[in-house]
């Protein structure tokens, strides 16, 4: 009995994916449950797992777009595992002094292997006349390697007069580059001003290109990032923040914390926290337009963004106003993991009211992050650099992160973003007062 493998639905509003990859080839035996193929939809990469046991044909390409519903693969639910019958098939050894095509496979030589040792002797010895030839071409090849004689050498080889040495130094060109045609192998100024700069020795290597099609994800990305720089109105701010007050908490209490809630007291809690209180003073953040209207949301679900194998996916912290350090902590190693892992699904990435992105795990000091719509804002971090700042009229070193706000200027004004970016400065600054009621214990349930 063949048994019809059709595309699941991966989400809502999904109809059609796309055959990433199969992980099986046709014909393979394969086990329930196990996984035979990737799934590309223009939100997520998935598993596609078998439904029974049996022998698969496939019935797709990879790269191909089929729709939800659609039959990819047939599973033979009838056909024996390959390897089950062995012990009643199996074969009789090889008979002594024979090899696996019945040859004999003893010591004795044929007549064939003799006549091939003789032919391999002969072409050892040297033909008649390879002798006579020799020592001509010895010869030859000797005149033949003798450079032709010039100049002799002087003083003068090589050097420039003072005219064509202020061409080469201004040309930028070494003198050692340049054949003088002077008298004596002098450089002339004729020399000089025909000279040109090295361009280098051309490559000998391979200089190859691969062209691959992207996923139906990257695809999708791709559009929705073109239409947010044509379709909103984006407009980024910046600030600094000294980031002192939470290195020093997360000295203090990393430790402790992470002995007793298994799970490191890293920046994200800090950040997550920090917007979570902006957004409930400035809420326009916190909205997003559909079509004439503007919708405001009373949650915060935040969106972080995660590089994974299949690359950026922005999964959900949801409800983070409910969430104190220890949980938002949780749900950032929950869904980095499930995303390292291949394993985020569609409903994971959904729905989220506004963004985090930390450039700054990969060194970059600024950028300008684009909005994931239909969210009005996305909050980039960046990497915490040691810098003067001014301290009570003192220079003081101090650890600085630059901080991007990136918002959509239709809903949201210049005063608003600009509040909401320092309402978050302010809380990383001051978080025992700001978000952790001056209660560090508690804040951290320790």
């Amino acid at each position: 009995m063949a048994l019809e493998m059709k595309v699941p639905s991966p989400g809502e509003s999904i109809t059609e994916v796309e055959i990433a990859q199969w992980l099986v080839e046709d014909g393979d035996y394969v086990e329930k449950d196990q996984p035979i193929a990737e799934i590309d939809s223009d939100k997520a990469t998935l598993e596609l797992p078998a439904e029974a046991s049996g022998i698969i044909t496939l019935k797709a390409e990879e790269g191909d777009a089929v729709a939800v519903g659609q039959v990819v693969c047939l599973i033979d639910t009838e056909a024996k595992k390959p390897g089950s019958d062995d012990k009643e098939s199996k074969p009789e050894g090889k008979k002594a002094g024979t090899d696996e095509a019945g040859k004999p496979s003893g010591d004795e030589g044929s007549v064939d292997d003799s006549e091939k040792e003789l032919s391999k002797e002969r072409e050892k010895q040297p033909q008649k006349g390879d002798s006579e030839k020799a020592p001509a071409e010895k010869e030859k090849t000797s005149k033949s390697s003798t450079p032709n004689q010039t100049h002799d050498k002087t003083y003068a080889t090589g050097s420039p007069s003072p005219a064509a040495k202020k061409i080469l130094d201004e040309k930028g060109i070494d003198t050692k580059t340049v054949s003088g045609s002077g008298r004596d192998g002098r450089i002339t100024k004729e020399d000089a001003v025909q000279a040109k700069a090295s361009m280098g020795t051309p490559g000998t290597g391979k200089r190859g290109e691969s062209t691959k099609k992207m996923s139906m994800l990257r695809r999708k990305v791709a559009e929705r990032l073109v239409a947010v720089k044509n379709e909103t109105a984006m407009l980024t701010t910046f600030n600094e923040v000294d980031m002192s007050a939470i290195f020093s908490l997360r000295k203090q209490y990393k430790e402790e914390f992470k002995d007793k809630h298994g799970v490191g007291l890293g920046f994200m809690s800090f950040f997550t926290l920090a917007i979570v209180r902006a957004l409930d003073l400035y809420p326009d953040v916190n909205s997003m337009l559909d079509g004439d209207y503007q919708v405001k949301y009373d949650f915060k679900d935040i969106s972080i963004a995660v590089s994974g194998p299949k690359g950026l996916m922005v999964p959900v912290i949801r409800n983070a106003e409910n969430l104190g350090f220890r949980g938002v902590e949780d749900e950032v190693k929950r869904l980095a993991l499930r995303a390292r892992d291949g394993q985020i699904t569609v409903d994971e990435m959904t729905g989220g009211t506004f963004t985090i992105t930390n450039g700054g795990v990969f060194g970059s000091m600024l950028s300008t992050p684009i909005i994931n719509p239909p969210q009005s804002g996305i909050l980039g971090m960046h990497n915490i650099v040691d810098r003067p700042v001014a301290i009570d009229g003192h220079v003081e070193i101090r650890p600085i992160m630059y901080v991007a706000l990136s918002y959509d200027h239709r809903i949201i004004d210049g005063k608003e973003s600009v509040g909401f970016l320092v309402a978050v400065k302010e809380a990383l600054e001051n978080p025992e007062e700001l978000l952790m009621d001056n209660d560090v214990k508690r804040a951290l349930e320790l």
